[in-house]
């Protein structure tokens, strides 16, 4: 099966064409980073207009590098949620008058659902996902610890009261004096600095719940404090980056032990941080579960939004338009 999957959620314009889940024949992506970097975040306004200068380019030119007609294409997938609602209206709206023109099924995604579904994007039919995993999902929008046992079927164990991981990393970048997006430049800065300089605190919440609010504002009380000019940045991006992925790994780790589930997924744009994924194999040897654990996590330039992960989302899990996209319940 063909799928056209259609991302608009926030500040990127993708269009791919998947089949059967997996294999990518043609993806195409418009990057606003250069756009929004002058305002250090996402302009929703802007976002939307860029959307709609260059979607119509992007869906021809997909289906044209893939050398097929749209008698070819089976299904046209589209982000419905969660997103910058002026953003995720241009997706729809060409989505929608694709399908009524054209006559091509039309199923709506869940971008959270894509985000984890982009685990089996160009990968060996032996490592696509399987139903029961425990999943962390880790974005600028959200960070949540999910237990899957399928995909109609999702709890939550654990997710941030405040600010997700990705939006505390491009705040602090942004303390920092860094670029837009803020992660993959702290990330960078990481790799020179000494993460045991700092001590950063670790909020005290729920078992798997995650707090980054307080930890943002020790970094900023210490820069306050010291001035920027006086603290190496470096050290600072490290310890920074330290505690965020101490966090995330550790209630990882231990929601797969609790649960007695040892398949674990990462996904999101924050799954592509290296020191994160170290943890999380260094927490479960640790705890003497190295050998049982089996963890998976996409392509590095298959974490952030793409067009792709939308495709195969709508081969592995459609649905229909206009369902309630609050579709996950807390774990009793």
């Amino acid at each position: 099966m063909l799928v056209l999957g259609i991302e608009s959620s926030c500040d990127e314009t993708s269009v791919a064409i998947v089949e059967n889940g997996h294999k990518i024949i043609s993806e195409l992506t418009h990057s606003q980073i250069a756009t929004h970097q002058v305002y250090g975040g996402v302009v929703p306004e802007i976002a939307a207009r860029e959307h709609v200068l260059h979607i119509d380019h992007l869906i021809w030119s997909c289906l044209k590098n893939a050398n097929l007609n749209w008698s070819d294409i089976n299904r046209i997938a589209v982000v419905n949620g969660p997103g910058l609602v002026s953003s995720l209206l241009v997706g729809i709206n060409a989505a929608k008058t694709l399908s009524w023109a054209l006559n091509i099924e039309l199923v709506s995604i869940n971008h959270l659902k894509a985000h984890i579904c982009a685990n089996n994007l160009n990968k060996n039919p032996k490592d696509f996902l399987q139903e029961s995993f425990i999943c962390l999902l880790a974005s600028g929008g959200h960070t949540q610890i999910l237990q899957i046992n399928n995909y109609q079927d999702i709890k939550i164990l654990g997710q941030t009261i405040d600010d997700s991981a990705g939006e505390a990393f491009d705040k602090v970048a942004r303390m920092l004096n860094l670029p837009y997006p803020g992660g993959p430049h702290i990330e960078t800065l990481a790799k020179t600095g000494n993460k045991t300089i700092f001590k950063l605190p670790r909020a005290k919440v729920g078992e798997f719940d995650f707090s980054f609010s307080g930890l943002k504002t020790a970094v900023l009380r210490l820069i306050e404090k010291t001035g920027l000019e006086n603290l190496n940045k470096a050290d600072l991006a490290a310890s920074f980056q330290e505690a965020v992925c101490h966090e995330l790994a550790d209630k990882l780790i231990k929601a797969s032990l609790k649960n007695n589930c040892f398949d674990i997924v990462i996904a999101g744009g924050v799954s592509a941080n290296q020191r994160l994924r170290e943890l999380i194999s260094e927490k479960a040897n640790e705890l003497n579960i190295g050998q049982k654990i089996n963890i998976k996590a996409p392509f590095l330039n298959y974490c952030t939004d793409n067009g792709a992960m939308v495709a195969a989302a709508g081969y592995l899990c459609p649905e229909s338009f206009g369902l309630d996209f609050g579709v996950y319940s807390r774990a009793k």
